[in-house]
Formats: structure tokens, C-alpha cells, sequence
């Protein structure tokens, strides 16, 4: 249809192109004349017969000069009279193996684009997302049992296949696919939105298995080629899937491009196609291919676009050896003219050493093509050009140009001031057809701006905002029939631009290009990290700029930043024009540049914000507030979590006249919130004073066990919680997804509210009684002396196992609320990830806030810090000044670790590196280990910001050569230390100034609270009677037991419970981080993204201007004690009789009993009882197996080589299980093993300490 493009090395000779399948249409190299060679005599005239009727092609087009307008790309002059080419071959039928591909092909393609829109809408965030993948779903499994229906049922083709593999392949794709169909069918009934991305995750895999089984393993036909040739050689080439245009009478068994006019590019064969040179078009086509047998031949002219002139060919096409034309004359042709409205660019790659750019568009229409300006040293650069083609031939009828119209080429170059200029990347677009009879108006016209994405290669390399017009020009109407044009825009051409005579510059007009208004970027400028050297100079006076629509914001340079890389203005703005619509919005860009002597900057590095959605703030007016507080109020009520150990029963109960209990976190202003103390239940006076009476009888049995608590019993008991909360947690929604409330009881203090001390006393009254006798027994083992005993002792403290790290727990976003983290580039982008991550040159840490300007009057929002937006977003920051800080980090453990040594086993260490200062714990490895228990505090004097990014590495210890990395996790200790979150020393649950809950913050809970009030601009609480006000909120103790208010610190149990309920204040309110173990993924740079195992641990900071804290926890591994165990052994009864009496026959035993503890090398026996006629054995002897015991895992240490060679001993723990063994002893033959019994030790009582 069209040649265009042409690359100007192929100009200089006509050229011309070839198309062939196999040997069949080649032209230059020639084709096998042998024939009868394999046939003998009797098949030779029938083959004769069809060779003649069937081999026959035209294969290639007419020596042709190429002509050009721009002297920048080629084109052929076809104009009126296109070639056409055809090859007729005969091939064996394996029709069926393409139609089955094509089949799979298109269910594949066709999910493949709705799971691609559902990607869209879920990084969006849409409320659509979970019904788009349904229907996707839907669409799949519909798709699949029509693929069964097809293939089971085809009448077209030779049937099943010619081959048992033929038959077999489509039973496994007809097994396979409907398969496929029946899970989407299943799975969608299981889309909601908690489970989304696991069912996405499946999506994705049934795509991946229809992507498999697209591909034939035996071969149909031989691929098509397309050659150009130029001076008898060949030039470039493009090669076609022989399935993905043939035809077939079934729509769902043809070929994807059979029949339609496609746009393809040319390459150039061999490794030249790859890299750089690949990147240029040699030839680009217009081009239409249909495949098919001679019968079918009358449908290839169905595709060819209407307008031509009928010639003798085309009207014979029925006849099967009628010839097609070689070459089809149109005579219906409009002439059009094209709009290209070039807006912008975002994220294009880097193609200076600078990673910059200095990017223009070429758009190239059939043979014509324009160039915008050249915008400097950007990665999103706005033109805001109209670019106009005058007079566009276009063949065809007009409706099918609507409906087809041509393609649109669009190709981004970086301007180099010395060579060539260097390709950035390409896209396609289709323009918007106005026809003269339309009216160009709303809706259709003018069309909205669009983004297409920009590839280079395989690559990505950005997106271009434009849309294209493409409006007819009748032949008896002038061009002021047309849309009017905008005014020129008075900007200077540069001197230095390819295009000299470009006339003048266009901008987008009124009604196509975005709608503006005024927003203001308030910039948080916090400091530069980790800064590399640029042209082997360290950077020393650096500067962050951010620029957005072509308006830069500068921060303050740093004077020195290795003594302090910190801003000394924080907050900087720019009030400036942004589209009112999101998709229009440019991206904006964070530059890092070095202030050298004489006025010199240098580029350090760049960073390009796509998307400026996850920035944006749209603050709440009164009206808004009020109608989002009318939605909550009809969501269904939440049950508030228990932690059922220590002094918070969280139950809110309400001063109004009603006693309305709501376990609701949207509370009026008055309230009064209950804050429990205590494992007992304060409402319920009678059960008090029998815990009273009962309560000295035990006391000295719980200060004894109390006394033998230590971190570890905390640990472990936390652990077991964090199970129990998992099983629950499965139980909170139905299958159906809907919320399932926990069923309330009795003994759970959360459901006990003050209001039922208000209540009559015979209202409070409840008869009950026992159904069955086995109610009764029960009933009366939970009230005996001897079970109150056990549940009298009190509970361990708990704190939180967090089975992640803190950062990806959305409670505590990221630690960074206010304070982000982008990474600075600078370079080439490769596409790799390994290559782009060595582009990294630095961090910038800051924050960035874009919204509206002048905000609403009535604004009733307030920022993340809990201040009127009215006077910006960033206040009530702390101070960026440098500061010193303890830190110590707590590592408890490491779990599931890769294997490093050849007996599968590993030696881990520790390796901490803080800024400058590094800690290596080598001397302390734990042999062959994969789950080591390391219980370590390290201590750290760091200096923010210089020391803030902390590197914990587990090392592998080797006895010959350098010791290798397991893995390593980073945290950065800054956003931790000035987060809101409070990151710097969890709370726990209870308050206790000493034991192995010690309270270990420098601050006591009082004080912190107080801190936290006069940081929010809250009023200070107010400690009376048993009740905290804070404000306007009242917090109260929820205890009738005045033996209680005398209980030592208990304004700091009071100030601690409302610490943990901080989230539930408006304005201020969020959620403290916890005592807690955070675990934490091990990576190694060398395997990246592969995790190389986990680690327990937790870092607590103080800041060295306070008081500084009490010694650190200690968290070292609990030793194992010495026990010994002895077993007497009696006697035995009823033991087989195995052997028969020489003399006598009768039957009898030789009774001996062995026993281990450790192992059978530890094994112990008895003397033999001989000839034992009853089974009874008397022996009266006893076993004594000395071990070390770990009471808290009841598990036995033991410590012993693995080996001869081995060089240290391994630890191991095993069951403390005692295994005891009854044989037969035999003179001459191996002794006869009777019955064994096993024993768990830590059910035994006879366990003696030495």
C-alpha cells in the first residue's frame, strides 16, 4: 500500500522488494527444480499436474528510484497504483496445528489486555479494580469452553492432525484449557478486596500457561519474508508468523493480521539488528498479507480497502487458477490535513552523560515529516507545538479511512551538539478522522490529548502526551472551512536546531490542550545522602532543584556537606499552572547539582516523578467533613482488639444519659474512656474480695516464679500469642466476605463495661443451671482451689512479633509521613536492572506537597502534624540540626538462613557497619547453624545526619579464605528518629522500673505524654483521681478497689495506657510503635531479589542531650542446666516369650532392658534375667543419664562433633525423650528386640537437679 521511511543509505539505486514462503518466490538465490527425484514413475504425472496448476508466483515489485521531500527519510512513489505481489506453492496440509494456535493465541492476547487494564486500575487505586478482574475472569473461562467446543467440533481442516503427537498435543490443550476455564470460573467467586492480589497473582499464571501452549512443537508452514533490494543484495528484511495471517473460515481460527493492512519495519538481518543500529527504521511499510488455500483464494480481496478499479483479475478471482493483479489502481483518493499537537514528554531516558537530554519530535506522516523544537537538558520536556501537514493523499473510502486510518510515526531524538543526533525512543498513533460532512464540535471534536508510550528496542523509554486530526479538505470548499488556528507563539528559534525554515510555531489550542489553574509545590528540603563523586571530585556545595512545567525551585546550597549535608532553609514553595486533569499532569523533576568556584555547577543527578498523584492534597472543607462523618457513622461497628495480659481492656464507655457502650473508634468530644488495671475483673466486687482472701495463700509462689522470668520467657510467650492472633484473625470474615463479630465472653474484660454496675440488682440477677452432669464437673474443676491456683499466677508480659519489618506495616507508613527518600541517577539507562542500580549517585530526602492555591476559606482539614493548612504543610517539623544519638541494636535470632558450606550447613556471625564506625562479632560465630540464636545488643554512638543508615550483615565463617555474606537488611535510622510513629524505643504493654520488663526509654510515660500534647498544640493532661484529661477528653480508671489508687507510679500506667491508644485522638492521633521483635528479609547484592533468609531483632535510639537511659536488656540465649535422670528398673510382666527350651520345648526368654536419653551411643542396660517361663523379669536396677536440660524449650543440649574432622562442636537440642527397650539375649545369634516404650521427660517427676 505504502513505502515509506526509507533509510537515505538505501536511496541511492532503485529498490525493490520480494516476498517468499520457504524456497517459494526467492528470486535471487533460485529455487529446486528437482521433482521426480523421491516419486517413482506412476505418482510423477499426478504430482506433474498439480505442480504446474499450483506453483506459479509474481514475488517481486518493479525497480523503483526512492524520492524524498526532506532529505531525512525515503519514499517509493506508488501513489495511484499499488503493487501487488503473490506466491503459489503447495505444502502439506497442517492447516489444523496453526488454527489451534491461533485459537489459544487470541484467548491469550485477550487476557493478556484485560489483566493489563486491571494492572492500570489498581496502581491507580480504582473502587473498579475487583469487578474489572471479575469480568476478566468471566470472559476467560467463556473463552476457554469455547476454544473446547471449536476443536471438538471443527469441520474446516484435515480433522485431528496427520501425527500421533498431533492428536496427543490437542488432547493436552483440551485438557489443560478446560481446565483453565473451570478455576477462572472458580476463582472469581473469590475475588474481594483482602485477597485481590493473590487471585491476580493466579490471572497472571493462567496467562503464562496459555502463552505455553500457543506454540505448535511441530512446524505448519515455513515463516513468510519480506525482503527490500538494492543493487542485487539484500538489505533489510521482516519476517511473519505463516499463522498469524492465514485464513480460515472460522473468525477464531484465523490469523491475527490475515487480511488487514498493517503497519511493519523493515531491520537489517544479522547482529546488526541489535543495539544502536538496530534502533533506525530501514524501510517502513503499509502493507496488507492474506494466506490461504487456492479455494479460499476469492476471500483475499475482502481485506484490500475499497476505492480501486475492478480490473479482469479482480473479477476472476473465483477461478481458481486465475492469477491475482500485479498491481491494483485506485481511483477514489481524499486529500486531508493533519494536526499533530505535540503537548509533552515525561521520563524519557538519558541520553547525555549529564543522565539529561536534549529531546525534539519528528512525526512523520506517509512521506511527510515535521520537527518541534529542541528543549535543553530535560527528561520532560513541553513543547506545546501544533505541527500541520498540508494536503495528505489518502486512498481509500472515506469511511473505511475513518475507520482505519493510517499510522502515525513519532520519533524523539536528543539533540547533540557535535555528530549525529542520538534516537531516544518511537511510538505509533492513530489520528482522529474528521470527514468534510461532520461538524467539528463536542463531543468528538476537538479529541482530548492522549499519552502513548515511547520504546526503544525492547525497552521503555518514556511517554509523549499528543493527539493527532486528520481533517478533510474538500475539493469545493477552501481551507477556512476548517477549524481556525491558534496564534503563533513568540519564542526564538534556536540557532543550533536541524530545521531551519520551520515558519511559525504553533501552540496546542484552547480547546485540546489542558485546562489550567494555580497550585502551589511546597517543598520540604531536608538533605542529600550518600553523594558519589562526579568527574572524580567529591561534591561539596550541593543543590537540589525541583522543576515542574518549566519553573524551577531552588533550595539553599549546603555549604559543606560532608561536615553537615543537611538544608538550612527547610521549607521552600512555587505557586504554578498544572492541569486541573490528573492524566495531563507533567512529571516532575528533582535535580542535584554541585555550586563549583567560578560559577560552575555540575549535575550530580536526577530524579523523575511520573505521576504527581501520590503527592497531591486536597484539604476537607466543613461541608465535606460533615458528609465523610455521615458515611463512617453507617459503617458497621469494629470490634476493638484485646490484648489479654496486661492492664487494657480498651472499653469506652460514654457520659450520656443513655450509657450507650460502642466499641466505635469515632467518638463525640465528651467521653470518658475506661482504662482497666490489673488481670482481675474490677467490676464484679464479690470476685474481688475472694481474690483478696485467697490472694496472700499464693503470693509467695509468684514472687518465686516472677523471680525466674526473664526476656526470654517474654519472647516466647509473645510468640505463642502471635500464633493464636494469626488463627483468630482467619476467623474474623466469612467465605462471603462479609465481617463475622466475635462471639462475646464472659471472662474477657473487653466486654465488660461500668454500665453494669448502674444497673437494678434484679436486673442484674441470672438464674442458671446444668444441663448435663458432665456441665456440672466441669464447672466444679474450674471453681476448686487447686485450678484458681494456676490461672492466680500472673501472665507474662507480652510484647509484639512483628512477622515483617516496622516499614511495611501500613500503620507506621513506611516512617515516612513527612519525610520521603528519592534516589538520585545519573547516566545511560541500560534497561538492566543490576546496571541501573549502579546509576545510583545519592538520596535526597525531603517532601513534596502540591495543592490547590488559595485553599478553601471553610477548610476544616488539618496536615500530618496535626496544623491548619492555611499556613503550610510542613510545621511543627523538628530541627534538622545535627544531632548524637545512642543506639543499640538488638539482635535475637536468624531463621531459615541459605546454606553456605558444602555439608549444607552455614557459621553465622554478625557484622554491623553505622556511618564510619563497623562491629564485627566473628570471634562469636555459632557452628553449623541455619537457625542461630544469637541474643546480642550492640551500642553505637551515632551523629544524624551523617550516621543515619544502619547495615546488619550475617557472615559466614571460614577456616581457609575470606569469609562470604549470607545477606543483609538496612534501616534507616533517621526517618525512624524523627517519625511521627515514635520509632526510636517501643512501648510496653505494662510499666515496671525493673525485671525483664523494664520500662528502658530515657523518658517515663508521663513525660513523654506531655511531650507529645505540647508538640500538637493539645493541652496538657491533667492527673486527678484516677482520671487523665487531656483537652476536652476525659480518660478514667475503671476500678472500684481503692487499694488500687495507692498503687506505686500509677500516673504512669494511666499515661502509658493512653499512649497506646494515641491513634484514637482526632487531629494528633496516631499509632506509637510498640514494644515489639521486628523480622526483617535478608538479601544479598550478589542474588538480588532473592531472599537469603530472616532476622529477628529491634534497634532502640536516645538522643545524648537527655538523660540518658538505663543499661541495655539482656537478651543472651538462656544457658541449659545439668540434670540428672534416674530410672530404677523393677521388674516386667507379660513379656513375649521368643525362645524354647532345648530339652522341655517350652517356651521362654532371656529378659535384659536397655534405655538412652541422648541417643543409642548414650545407651545404658540391665543384667539379664534368665530363662524367664512367665514373662516376668525382676531386676531392681537403675540408670543414671546426666544431660543438660532448657526448661523454657524442654529440649535437651547437646554439644559434640559431627565428625572426626570436624573443627569445632555443634549444638544440637533433641526431645527430652527417654527411650527404654526390652531383648532377648541370644548366645550364638544377634539378641531378639520384644517391645519398647518411650518416656517424656518434662511429665516426669523424677527429674533430680545436681
Amino acid at each position: 500500500m505504502d513505502a515509506s521511511m526509507i533509510d537515505k543509505k538505501l536511496a541511492d539505486k532503485p529498490v525493490y522488494f520480494e516476498l517468499s514462503v520457504g524456497n517459494a518466490g526467492n528470486a535471487i538465490d533460485g529455487n529446486n527444480e528437482s521433482k521426480k527425484d523421491a516419486y517413482n514413475e506412476s505418482d510423477s504425472d499426478e504430482l506433474e499436474s498439480v505442480v504446474s496448476d499450483s506453483i506459479s508466483w509474481q514475488s517481486t515489485t518493479t525497480p523503483t528510484k526512492p524520492m524524498t521531500h526532506d532529505r531525512i527519510y525515503y519514499f517509493l512513489p506508488y501513489w495511484d497504483n499499488k503493487p501487488c505481489m503473490h506466491v503459489r506453492s503447495v505444502w502439506p496440509d497442517h492447516r489444523r496445528r496453526m488454527y489451534n494456535s491461533n485459537i489459544i493465541a487470541k484467548l491469550a492476547d485477550k487476557l493478556e489486555e484485560g489483566l493489563n487494564e486491571v494492572h492500570t486500575l489498581m496502581e491507580s487505586e480504582s473502587s473498579q479494580t475487583e469487578l474489572n478482574l471479575k469480568q476478566v475472569l468471566e470472559e476467560l473461562s467463556v473463552g476457554c469452553a469455547k476454544y473446547v467446543t471449536i476443536s471438538k467440533s471443527s469441520t474446516t481442516g484435515p480433522g485431528t492432525g496427520k501425527t500421533k503427537l498431533d492428536k496427543e498435543y490437542l488432547k493436552l490443550c483440551q485438557r489443560e484449557i478446560e481446565h483453565i476455564g473451570i478455576m477462572s470460573k472458580n476463582l472469581r467467586a473469590l475475588v474481594t478486596k483482602n485477597s485481590f492480589k493473590e487471585r491476580y497473582k493466579t490471572a497472571q499464571s493462567y496467562l503464562t500457561k496459555l502463552k505455553s501452549l500457543v506454540e505448535d512443537p511441530q512446524h505448519a508452514l515455513p515463516d513468510v519474508f519480506l525482503w527490500i533490494i538494492s543493487g542485487g543484495k539484500r538489505q533489510a528484511y521482516h519476517r511473519i508468523l505463516a499463522r498469524d495471517i492465514i485464513y480460515s473460515i472460522v473468525d477464531e481460527e484465523s490469523g491475527k493480521d490475515c487480511g488487514k493492512v498493517q503497519t511493519m519495519f523493515l531491520k537489517l538481518p544479522g547482529k546488526k539488528s541489535v543495539g544502536p543500529s538496530g534502533w533506525t527504521i530501514q524501510v517502513k511499510l503499509d502493507i496488507l498479507l492474506w494466506l490461504g488455500i487456492l479455494k479460499h483464494k476469492k476471500n483475499f480481496i475482502n481485506g484490500i480497502p475499497k476505492g480501486y478499479e475492478v480490473s479482469h483479475e479482480l473479477r476472476n478471482a473465483e477461478r481458481p487458477r486465475a492469477l491475482p493483479p500485479s498491481i491494483i489502481h485506485y481511483i477514489e483518493k481524499h486529500i486531508f490535513q493533519l494536526r499533530a499537537h505535540i503537548y509533552q514528554a515525561r521520563s524519557l531516558i538519558g541520553s547525555d552523560a549529564s543522565g539529561l537530554s536534549d529531546p525534539f519530535a519528528r512525526v512523520i506522516a506517509g512521506e511527510f515529516s515535521k520537527t518541534t523544537q529542541v528543549i535543553d537538558e530535560t527528561l520532560s520536556p513541553t513543547w506545546d507545538e501544533l505541527l500541520i501537514f498540508e494536503e495528505i493523499l489518502i486512498y481509500g473510502t472515506s469511511e473505511e479511512i475513518q475507520h482505519d486510518p493510517p499510522t502515525i510515526i513519532i520519533e524523539i531524538f536528543d539533540q547533540d551538539k557535535v555528530g549525529k543526533s542520538e534516537f531516544i525512543g518511537r511510538t505509533m498513533a492513530k489520528p482522529h478522522v474528521k470527514l468534510a460532512e461532520e461538524s467539528y464540535s463536542k463531543p468528538k471534536y476537538p479529541p482530548p490529548l492522549e499519552w502513548f508510550d515511547i520504546s526503544r528496542g525492547t525497552d521503555r523509554a518514556g511517554e509523549l502526551l499528543a493527539t493527532f486530526e486528520l481533517l478533510e479538505i474538500s475539493s469545493d470548499a477552501d481551507s477556512s472551512a476548517l477549524p481556525p488556528l491558534p496564534v503563533a507563539k513568540d519564542i526564538p528559534i534556536y540557532k543550533d536546531q536541524e530545521v531551519k525554515d520551520i515558519g511559525p510555531i504553533l501552540p496546542v489550542p484552547r480547546g485540546i490542550r489542558p485546562t489550567l489553574a494555580r497550585y502551589r509545590i511546597e517543598v520540604l528540603f531536608w538533605g542529600l545522602r550518600d553523594l558519589k563523586r562526579v568527574h572524580l571530585l567529591k561534591v561539596d556545595k550541593p543543590r537540589v532543584d525541583i522543576e515542574c512545567a518549566g519553573h524551577i525551585l531552588y533550595s539553599s546550597i549546603i555549604q559543606n556537606a560532608k561536615r553537615n549535608p543537611n538544608f538550612s532553609t527547610l521549607v521552600k514553595f512555587l505557586d504554578v499552572d498544572l492541569p486541573e486533569q490528573e492524566l495531563y499532569r507533567p512529571p516532575l523533576t528533582i535535580r542535584a547539582v554541585d555550586c563549583r568556584s567560578f560559577g560552575r555547577y555540575t549535575l550530580v543527578g536526577t530524579h523523575t516523578i511520573n505521576s504527581i498523584h501520590k503527592y497531591m492534597y486536597t484539604p476537607l472543607t466543613k461541608r465535606e467533613k460533615e458528609a465523610e462523618e455521615r458515611r463512617k457513622s453507617l459503617h458497621p461497628l469494629k470490634a476493638l482488639d484485646y490484648i489479654e495480659n496486661n492492664y487494657l481492656p480498651n472499653t469506652i464507655v460514654t457520659n450520656g444519659a443513655d450509657n450507650i457502650v460502642e466499641n466505635s473508634p469515632l467518638l463525640p468530644k465528651d467521653i470518658t474512656i475506661a482504662v482497666g488495671y490489673g488481670t482481675q475483673d474490677p467490676t464484679k466486687k464479690m470476685k474481688t474480695e475472694l481474690n483478696k482472701k485467697r490472694k496472700q495463700s499464693i503470693d509467695e509462689d509468684i514472687d518465686n516464679e516472677e523471680d525466674s522470668k526473664d526476656w526470654w520467657t517474654k519472647y516466647f510467650a509473645s510468640v505463642e500469642e502471635m500464633i493464636y492472633e494469626s488463627k483468630e484473625a482467619r476467623k474474623i470474615y466469612n467465605p462471603d466476605g462479609s465481617l463475622q463479630m466475635p462471639v462475646s465472653d464472659e471472662n474477657n474484660p473487653a466486654n465488660n463495661t461500668s454500665n453494669n454496675q448502674e444497673k437494678s440488682p434484679n436486673e442484674g440477677r441470672k438464674r442458671f443451671g446444668f444441663k448435663t452432669a458432665a456441665t456440672a464437673s466441669r464447672f466444679a474443676a474450674r471453681i476448686s482451689p487447686k485450678s484458681f491456683k494456676k490461672k492466680s499466677k500472673l501472665k507474662p508480659a507480652l510484647c509484639k512479633i512483628y512477622p515483617t519489618e516496622l516499614e511495611a506495616l501500613p500503620e507506621f507508613e513506611e516512617f515516612k509521613e513527612w519525610l520521603s527518600t528519592f534516589e538520585l541517577y545519573r547516566g545511560k539507562k541500560t534497561g538492566e536492572d543490576s546496571e541501573d542500580e549502579s546509576r545510583i549517585v545519592g538520596l535526597f530526602k525531603g517532601a513534596i506537597k502540591v495543592y490547590k492555591w488559595p485553599l478553601p476559606k471553610d477548610v476544616e482539614d488539618h496536615t500530618i502534624m496535626g496544623f491548619d493548612p492555611q499556613y503550610g504543610f510542613f510545621q511543627g517539623l523538628p530541627s534538622n540540626d545535627p544531632i548524637r544519638v545512642l543506639v543499640r541494636v538488638y539482635i535475637v535470632k536468624a531463621n531459615d538462613l541459605h546454606p553456605m558450606d558444602l555439608n549444607g550447613k552455614a557459621d553465622p556471625y554478625i557484622v554491623l557497619q553505622l556511618g564510619s564506625k563497623r562491629i564485627s562479632d566473628k570471634e562469636n560465630y555459632i557452628s553449623k547453624q541455619l537457625n542461630p540464636v544469637f541474643g546480642k545488643c550492640f551500642e553505637f554512638e551515632a551523629t544524624f545526619p551523617q550516621d543515619s543508615l544502619l547495615t546488619i550483615q550475617i557472615y559466614d565463617w571460614d577456616l581457609v579464605g575470606s569469609d562470604d555474606m549470607i545477606g543483609e537488611t538496612k534501616i534507616d535510622l533517621e526517618n525512624r528518629f524523627y517519625s511521627r510513629h515514635r520509632g526510636m524505643c517501643g512501648f510496653p504493654y505494662k510499666y515496671e522500673e525493673c525485671g525483664y520488663n523494664q520500662w528502658r526509654d530515657a523518658m517515663k510515660p508521663t513525660q513523654i505524654l506531655s511531650k507529645l500534647c505540647k508538640e500538637g498544640k493539645v493541652d496538657p493532661p491533667v492527673f486527678s483521681d484516677g482520671q487523665v484529661k487531656i483537652g476536652r477528653h476525659v480518660y478514667s480508671i475503671q476500678n472500684d478497689d481503692l487499694d488500687f489508687f495507692t498503687t506505686k507510679d500509677v500516673e504512669e500506667h494511666m499515661a502509658l495506657a493512653i499512649l497506646h491508644r494515641w491513634h484514637e485522638l482526632p487531629r494528633v492521633g496516631c499509632h506509637l510503635v510498640a514494644d515489639h521483635v521486628e523480622t526483617r528479609s535478608l538479601y544479598n547484592p550478589d542474588k538480588p531479589g532473592i531472599e537469603q533468609g530472616k532476622l529477628e531483632m529491634w534497634v532502640d535510639m536516645f538522643p545524648m542531650d537527655m538523660p540518658l537511659p538505663g543499661p541495655s536488656l539482656n537478651i543472651s540465649p538462656r544457658k541449659p542446666k545439668s540434670y540428672e535422670l534416674r530410672i530404677i528398673i523393677w521388674n516386667t510382666d507379660d513379656v513375649v516369650l521368643e525362645d524354647d527350651a532345648f530339652f522341655t520345648g517350652e517356651k521362654m526368654s532371656d529378659i535384659y532392658v536397655k534405655g538412652w536419653l541422648k541417643g543409642p551411643e548414650d545407651c545404658q542396660c540391665t543384667d539379664i534375667h534368665y530363662r524367664s517361663l512367665t514373662g516376668e523379669g525382676n531386676f531392681n536396677w537403675r540408670f543414671i543419664f546426666p544431660f543438660d536440660y532448657m526448661g523454657a524449650e524442654q529440649k535437651i543440649v547437646i554439644s559434640r562433633k559431627e565428625s572426626l574432622f570436624s573443627w569445632d562442636e555443634t549444638e544440637c537440642k533433641i526431645p527430652a525423650r527417654l527411650e527404654l527397650q526390652v531383648w532377648d539375649a541370644d548366645h550364638f545369634s544377634a539378641d531378639d528386640f520384644l517391645g519398647n516404650r518411650y518416656v517424656y521427660v518434662e511429665q516426669s517427676s523424677i527429674i533430680i537437679m545436681i
